[in-house]
């Protein structure tokens, strides 16, 4: 049976999270959404990032996206007061991932992550890289797998890095 997932509305005013935690080993985010704590893993952000290259411009453009398993993130850069920007280590750097979306991916993610295992079974795909395909161009172009780096004018939030 599955989860029935609510669409996201970007006219849902969000609170900003009170501090956001890099899980550099656990390729998780924390987000602090006043004095609630709550994680996403970085596979479940990058396959579901809000940019055009896995959304698509319109409804049935959407690109399911495979071999995310490992995936890192190499930054994470404040957008103005409402957002942020994460690099992940396959170069995808497109999706600007505001507060409400971030609360509404953290709120809806057993559903989201059901969604997107039978997705991948459906189309026969794997969250592991294929071994035997040729690198993307953002995947060639990322060199680095450090762990992310904040910006010192992280909009007013705290931005802490860990290894846990």
């Amino acid at each position: 049976m599955t989860t029935q997932i609510p669409p996201y509305d970007s006219r849902s005013p969000a609170p900003a999270p009170r501090a956001i935690i890099v899980h550099s080993q656990s390729r998780q985010v924390e987000l602090d959404f006043a004095g609630e704590s709550q994680r996403i893993s970085f596979e479940l952000m990058r396959v579901y990032s809000p940019s055009a290259e896995v959304q698509g411009h319109g409804p049935g453009q959407e690109v399911l996206q495979v071999g995310k398993r490992e995936v890192g993130l190499s930054a994470l850069e404040p957008v103005g007061l409402y957002a942020v920007k994460p690099v992940f280590t396959d170069g995808h750097d497109t999706g600007i991932f505001s507060w409400g979306y971030l609360s509404w991916l953290c709120t809806h993610q057993a559903g989201l992550w059901e969604d997107y295992l039978q997705r991948l079974e459906a189309a026969g795909g794997s969250r592991d890289i294929d071994p035997g395909a040729p690198p993307t161009p953002s995947a060639s172009a990322c060199a680095s797998s450090a762990p992310a780096r904040p910006s010192p004018a992280a909009a007013g939030r705290s931005v802490k890095i860990e290894s846990l």
